[in-house]
């Protein structure tokens, strides 16, 4: 019988919650304790199933508890990892660590010492028609994976004060496609060019983002790599990824929550697009979390890490240095 992990949740916004009810619903997870430094938000949430509300330090601290998942705003993430990994426990860290690159790679350098499990949030490599992807790739079905395509078109615009925290575009949307890339093709970004505008939301330029963008990536095979990005689209949420290879294609096309196409002699009626990210991703959060504790309990099974944050990061720094300057970037190697 697998060992119950006992976790503290730190964080109770929207992905705060989506975490707390996968922790209290998975089999091998007892939930503790839930904090936030919003006390009120975090004793409404830990009333929901039944566990302790209490402070950042006293569930990092807890002698009861071994792991910690860390959904908090992003600029708390570099500081409540270094606490968890000097308390000993095993961590699921959403991205980015940090929205520093160099404050990540110090923090990163520090919870090495300490020899903890930890996972980065990166949960679309959960989502089971890109594992097919993957699969085919690793089965050698496509051959030599020679040109990628990938949207990541969402549905609807965050807020304007989401915007203005989340590190930009680049750092906040489009970072999950650059870990995927290094995740499917097992290769590193050399170069990337980006083009970008605030279309969506114009007032987003006025600190450095954009809402719309095209990106060009070169990989050390030379195989090269196309992600478009927007913050809205008027016509649901659209994420596909398409791998072409000596051999073959792959497709991990667009999903819809109903799968029926209808012919007739009026014309083809296909079922709409998932209306929002979230409907279309949740079920990769709850993948992510079990991956990560059937890891703890000594399965065999691989979950993004601490280099995979730094070197998705690092694409996303090249990125936006590209969209600065109008020109192809090199991408450091972590």
């Amino acid at each position: 019988m697998a060992q119950k992990r006992k976790f503290a949740l730190l964080g109770t916004g929207f992905i705060g919650q989506v975490h707390a009810k996968n922790l209290a619903s998975h089999p091998d997870i007892e939930l503790v304790m839930v904090a936030d430094r919003d006390a009120a938000r975090a004793a409404e949430v830990a009333s929901l199933y039944g566990v302790r509300a209490g402070s950042v330090a006293e569930a990092i601290n807890h002698d009861a508890i071994d792991s910690v998942l860390i959904a908090t705003s992003t600029p708390s993430h570099a500081e409540f990892l270094a606490a968890s990994a000097a308390a000993g426990k095993a961590v699921y860290c959403e991205k980015p660590i940090d929205l520093s690159l160099s404050k990540a790679r110090r923090v990163v350098d520090e919870v090495a010492r300490y020899d903890v499990p930890v996972t980065v949030g990166f949960n679309r490599r959960f989502d089971p028609s890109h594992n097919q992807l993957k699969q085919h790739l690793k089965q050698g079905t496509l051959g030599r994976a020679e040109l990628i395509q990938m949207v990541c078109r969402a549905s609807e615009l965050p807020p304007l004060s989401y915007l203005q925290s989340s590190g930009g575009q680049m750092r906040d949307q489009a970072i999950h496609f650059f870990d995927l890339l290094r995740w499917l093709t097992e290769e590193e970004v050399e170069t990337i060019g980006a083009l970008g505008s605030a279309l969506a939301m114009p007032e987003i330029a006025g600190f450095g983002d954009v809402d719309t963008s095209v990106l060009m990536m070169k990989l050390t095979s030379g195989a090269l790599a196309q992600l478009d990005n927007t913050r809205r689209t008027a016509y649901g949420y659209d994420e596909r990824i398409t791998v072409l290879g000596d051999k073959g294609m792959a497709d991990s096309a667009a999903q819809s929550p109903q799968g029926a196409t209808l012919y007739t002699t009026g014309g083809i009626t296909r079922p709409a697009l998932y209306a929002d990210w979230f409907n279309r991703v949740k079920e990769t959060y709850y993948l992510h979390l079990d991956a990560f504790v059937r890891s703890l309990n000594g399965e065999s099974v691989q979950v993004p890490g601490l280099h995979d944050g730094l070197q998705a990061q690092a694409i996303a720094e090249a990125a936006v240095k590209s969209l600065e300057t109008g020109r192809f970037c090199s991408v450091e190697r972590i």
